[in-house]
C-alpha cells in the first residue's frame, strides 16, 4: 500500500488512539503513515472528531462523541441473506448487473468494501481501488483478516487486490483491462438526519473524500471496461449518464448497466 501525504487533509480531524491493546509501535507506525497525532489514552478534551484504534482484533474508526461504542470497521462476514458458501450463487440484482459470465471486475470506489466482498464471494476475480488513506488502512486490515479465514486458507483463494490511488489515474494506466468496472459513488442523502448523524456523515465524507468527479470517473470507466460499467445508485437518483443499457433494482437501490 503506497502512502499518500495526508498531513493537511486530516489535521485536527483524525488521530490514532492507543488504549493498551497490542504493540505501541504499530500505532505509532499508523500515525506516521497518516501524519496524524498519536494519543496514549482518551480524554474528553481531545480535539479530533475521529480516532483510529485496534479493538476486538480489528482496526476501527471511532467517533469522538461515541467513544464507548463499537466503532466502524471493514466487516469481512457475509451480510444478512448472503450465501456463506464459496463461490456463492450469482443471483440477485447485483449479479444480474455484473453479468454471470463476467470474470474480471474492478471496484473503482471500494469504500467499506461490502459490495466488493459480496462480489468476491460470488467467485469473480476482483481488484479494489481506494484513494482515501484512512480507508486504505481499514481495508488493508480487513483484507489481512480475510486471508486468515479458515475457508479462504483451505480453498487457497486469492483475496481481492487492493490498489491505492485515484481511480481515474489507476484505470488510465492499467496493463490489463477488466471486463467490468463497478462504481458506487456518493449521492446526496434524501432523508434528513439527526444533528449528530449529520456531523458524523460530514466528517466521514471529508475523511473518505467527496465524489465530485463521479462523472469523470464514469467516462474513464466506460473507455476502459471491455464489456460493461455498473453504477450503484439510490432509487431516487437520476442515472449517472445517458448511455444506460439496462437496470436491475434491489431494495431502495438500483444497479445501472452501461454496455461498452
Amino acid at each position: 500500500m503506497s502512502r499518500i501525504d495526508s498531513q493537511f487533509e486530516y489535521c485536527g480531524k483524525l488521530a490514532v488512539l492507543y488504549l493498551g491493546q497490542g504493540k505501541l509501535d504499530s500505532y505509532q507506525a499508523l500515525a506516521d503513515r497518516l501524519s496524524v497525532p498519536l494519543y496514549k489514552g482518551f480524554s474528553n478534551n481531545l480535539p479530533e472528531d475521529f480516532f483510529l484504534t485496534w479493538r476486538d482484533g480489528c482496526l476501527k474508526l471511532i467517533d469522538n462523541a461515541l467513544i464507548k461504542k463499537g466503532g466502524l470497521t471493514v466487516d469481512i462476514e457475509p451480510r444478512y441473506g448472503e450465501q456463506r458458501s464459496w463461490p456463492a450463487p450469482k443471483k440477485g440484482a447485483l449479479a444480474q448487473a455484473l453479468g454471470r459470465k463476467t470474470k474480471t471486475i474492478i471496484d473503482a470506489t471500494t469504500g467499506w468494501a461490502q459490495d466488493s466482498l459480496h462480489i468476491f464471494r460470488m467467485g469473480y476475480e476482483l481488484q479494489c481501488i481506494e484513494r482515501s488513506p484512512v480507508m486504505l488502512e481499514l481495508l488493508d486490515d480487513g483484507f489481512k483478516r480475510l486471508v486468515q479465514l479458515d475457508w479462504v486458507r483451505n480453498l487457497e483463494i486469492s483475496v481481492p487486490e487492493l490498489i491505492s490511488g485515484n481511480a481515474c489515474d489507476v484505470l488510465a494506466n492499467l496493463d490489463v483491462k477488466p471486463e467490468c468496472i463497478y462504481i458506487d459513488p456518493m449521492f446526496p442523502p434524501k432523508r434528513k438526519k439527526s444533528a449528530l448523524a449529520k456531523k458524523s456523515m460530514t466528517v466521514l465524507r471529508d475523511l473518505l473524500g467527496n465524489d465530485e468527479d463521479k462523472e469523470q470517473l464514469f467516462e474513464m470507466a466506460f473507455q476502459i471496461a471491455t464489456k460493461r460499467v455498473v453504477v450503484k445508485s439510490p432509487d431516487y437518483a437520476e442515472p449517472l449518464a445517458a448511455k444506460l443499457s439496462e437496470s436491475f433494482s434491489g431494495k431502495l437501490l438500483r444497479y445501472d448497466v452501461y454496455l461498452t
